[in-house]
């Protein structure tokens, strides 16, 4: 179990769209092997503390509707999202140096 919070279909406009934060998206699902390695990595990131930066999960195959409408085509996928749009994507599980690099410019 993860410590991110969860987003789904019902609650991602409020959550994602409509936050005020810069909000970062994994899409994962039950059987990725390469989303379980990352989530820990997520975790650390999350844990450092970055002021109106939050990290959830939403799990692709359970939110068919938000998926399909980001074309969420593999997993893990991360995106982005400040101001209601997507502002970057992430493919693919990372390594922790190599995220913090890829967020670098949200991480402030």
């Amino acid at each position: 179990m993860s410590a991110l919070a969860e987003v789904t279909d019902a609650s991602f406009a409020e959550d994602v769209l409509a936050a005020g934060d810069t909000v970062l998206v994994e899409f994962w699902a039950d059987w990725c092997p390469p989303c379980k390695v990352l989530t820990p990595v997520l975790e650390a990131v999350a844990s450092e503390g970055h002021p109106g930066f939050r990290i959830v999960k939403m799990n692709s195959d359970e939110n068919i509707a938000t998926a399909a409408a980001y074309r969420i085509l593999s997993v893990p996928t991360m995106k982005v999202f400040r101001g209601g749009e997507v502002v970057k994507t992430v493919i693919g599980a990372k390594p922790l140096a190599a995220l913090r690099a890829e967020l670098a410019e949200f991480l402030g």
